[in-house]
């Protein structure tokens, strides 16, 4: 990796000695908090696997691990105090480039202490052998803080690693005449210093991928039949996969035919099997869609990827016991027949809806997605509530083992960039507040940035269904009141495109020449005039419903309430769902006129936003919007073969949805991803591809 100051890194230590000093000097709160130890007690033994360390320090002292009088700088592991807290010691840990050497660590760790101090003098800078044979560097000075304490220091400098990448600091502490005192019990201690290979919740650092993750309460959220997310691929698998490139590739299926554009006969892989080593078989995955498409389960994206399937329909609607267009030919052999020839179809069994899953682990109780028996590329072994997910490598993966081993997701650990910045994940997301630090060529993060523009469209749904958006002059007024591109320089901070409709850039299909509806204030007040409710006065009470917690709204809403305040007059109330729970509350039909939305292609082709979203039967139209000439032109679109006829007819289909203004269309999102260097293979993909499967990493790089 690319050196790093380390005093800028280890600066925090001379603020720890100034406050903590202040703890040194003050006078025991009571004789017996000072009572020495008895005799007989044994020194005790600190051990963190995840840092890989383990010191044995005297008996009467104690840890401290919290972060009390605020001396919890960056990279601190542990506090080994003394009886009254006369002698502090405290373990850091910090990466650093593997140009170093260990006199040359060490000396930047001494100067980072001496900072600010005076009067020093160095009593002992050399290296020393610790018990189990390893090489530290010690330093022992003596020299007074800022606030004039005396202070007796010493300082062990430890490199572990084949390329030396990790530098432990152990300092301790205190008056002078105490450290004397105490001289043979901390010489002691820096001798048990014994460093190794670091683990991560019982896993070896070195092979792991560690990323920032959040846990939903809602378990239809990990359930493939049910999540309204892409699901997760590390574990599950379908019939057919994306690969980086967005290349369609075999994946349980090992090949398959067509005939006349409607019966898919797919060879299952022989191999293939779940992660306890049973086969996986056709029925399978005949189970797997007929449970998605059970009434019972209630998903709300079965009839979006699977409703092609002759027979989903009916027994989603429970007017089928079964799916009729599915049939086991044998245990290796599953025909599929849809209703129509359409050229997207295979693209549609990549998403988690059709994800192959085991009946029995399914059955063995309601938290059964906690201990899942899946197909896929890694194993969850471990999973702690809101604290980490750990993934396993799937010895018996069907296809090319992934290079990485472990994949440990930390849940709700802290804020990204800055636990990437102390080294603790490898990849993280940018926040909109710091994508201008992180594209600022001189920023050192910059390097490790890969940008660029996602398949997502962001939009704002008005129920048609409801006043006062069953008028088109409303929603039209509502939309051209609206100035996307002062939106994202203010709120956005710049990092997102403007969307004058729902194919996002890179999209087949995306037109650049678009005739969306403009920014033009005077019209929408004069179209909301010209609307049956006469201008604002007319208007009913209508609440927006968004995501989050309490009753303020975020600067997005703000921002749009503000803008129809305005320019129409028009002032809304918000109303907030629970996170968790708000796909399911949007689908139940509990929401106010208007409300937030978004859409993010699934497989690369304009019927994943026109059709799944506008057509008047599709299950994503949470809208209700229905236009008969638009639902038309999207039938025609779905068997046309020729794909420049069939792109026209979705360029005209999106024009039609432009005009009338069921949704108010804000951005296409922009992607910013900072990877560590050492990992490498990955690509920023606009579709959600189970990346870690093609990420190796390389310790030169470390």
């Amino acid at each position: 990796m690319r050196s790093r100051s380390l005093p800028a890194q280890l600066i925090l230590i001379a603020a720890l000695i100034s406050l903590a000093c202040k703890l040194s000097v003050q006078p025991t709160a009571s004789p017996r908090a000072t009572r020495p130890p008895a005799p007989t007690q044994a020194p005790q033994v600190y051990n963190n696997p995840d840092y890989g360390v383990t010191i044995t320090y005297p008996a009467g002292w104690s840890t401290e691990q919290n972060d009390q009088a605020g001396l919890r700088p960056v990279g601190a592991i542990i506090y080994i105090v003394s009886p009254g807290q006369k002698i502090r010691s405290v373990l850091f840990y910090e990466m650093l480039a593997n140009n170093e050497t260990l006199q040359d660590a060490a000396a930047q760790v001494r100067d980072s202490v001496l900072k600010d101090m005076q009067g020093t003098q160095i009593l002992r800078d050399e290296g020393l052998a610790l018990e189990d044979g390893s090489q530290a560097w010690i330093t022992i000075l003596t020299s007074t803080s800022p606030n004039s304490t005396d202070l007796k220091i010493s300082l062990v400098t430890v490199l572990y690693g084949e390329r030396l990448e990790g530098l432990y600091t152990f300092m301790v502490f205190g008056p002078p005449q105490e450290y004397d005192a105490q001289q043979g019990a901390i010489e002691a201690m820096i001798a048990s210093l014994h460093v190794e290979t670091a683990s991560l919740y019982g896993v070896p650092r070195e092979q792991a991928l560690v990323q920032l993750g959040g846990e939903s309460t809602n378990p239809r959220n990990y359930d493939p039949a049910t999540t309204p997310g892409s699901g997760d691929k590390m574990v599950f698998s379908g019939l057919v996969a994306f690969d980086p490139q967005l290349n369609l590739v075999p994946d349980l299926a090992a090949t398959w035919e067509v005939k006349d554009g409607v019966v898919y006969t797919f060879i299952l892989r022989s191999d293939a099997r779940f992660h306890d080593g049973r086969p996986v078989t056709s029925q399978d995955v005949i189970y797997s869609w007929e449970r998605a498409a059970d009434p019972t389960t209630a998903s709300d994206t079965v009839l979006t990827y699977l409703g092609d399937i002759v027979g989903v329909k009916e027994r989603q609607a429970g007017k089928a016991e079964a799916i009729s267009g599915l049939k086991a030919l044998d245990e290796h052999t599953l025909q599929v027949t849809i209703d129509a020839p359409k050229p997207y179809f295979l693209l549609k069994l990549t998403y988690a809806v059709a994800f192959v899953l085991d009946h029995a682990n399914v059955e063995s109780g309601t938290e059964w997605y906690r201990t899942p028996n899946g197909t896929g590329p890694y194993k969850l072994i471990r999973w702690d509530r809101f604290q980490v997910m750990v993934y396993e490598r799937n010895e018996d993966y069907y296809l090319e083992l992934p290079a990485i081993r472990y994949i440990v997701i930390q849940l709700y650990s802290g804020v990204g960039i800055r636990l990437y910045e102390a080294g603790e994940i490898d990849i993280t997301g940018v926040s909109l507040y710091n994508v201008p630090r992180i594209l600022d060529p001189q920023e050192p993060l910059h390097a490790d940035l890969i940008s660029g523009a996602n398949m997502c469209t962001s939009y704002v749904t008005f129920d048609v269904s409801q006043p006062p958006f069953d008028d088109l002059k409303v929603r039209q007024a509502f939309t051209m009141a609206f100035d996307r591109q002062k939106y994202i320089d203010v709120v956005l901070r710049g990092a997102s495109l403007p969307a004058d409709g729902p194919f996002p850039p890179g999209l087949p299909g995306y037109n650049a020449d678009l005739a969306g509806l403009p920014y033009d204030p005077e019209r929408a007040r004069q179209l909301l005039a010209e609307s049956k409710y006469d201008g604002p006065e007319g208007l009913p009470p209508i609440v927006y419903t968004s995501s989050g917690f309490g009753s303020e709204a975020g600067s997005s809403i703000s921002a749009m309430a503000q803008m129809w305040q305005q320019n129409l007059g028009i002032t809304i109330t918000v109303e907030n769902l629970e996170t968790n729970l708000y796909r399911d509350e949007l689908h139940a039909g509990r929401h106010g006129q208007l409300f937030d939305t978004g859409w993010c292609a699934d497989y690369p082709d304009p019927e994943n936003f026109a059709d799944a979203l506008f057509h008047s039967d599709a299950q994503q139209n949470l809208g209700h919007y229905s236009n008969p000439e638009l639902d038309d032109l999207l039938e025609q679109a779905r068997v046309e073969q020729d794909v420049s006829h069939r792109i026209r007819l979705y360029q005209q289909a999106e024009q039609i949805i432009v005009n009338d203004a069921p949704v108010l269309f804000t951005v296409h999102s922009m992607s910013y991803v900072l990877v560590k260097p050492y990992i490498r293979g990955y690509v920023l993909t606009p579709i959600d591809v189970p990346l870690e499967r093609y990420l190796w990493i390389d310790p030169s790089k470390r």
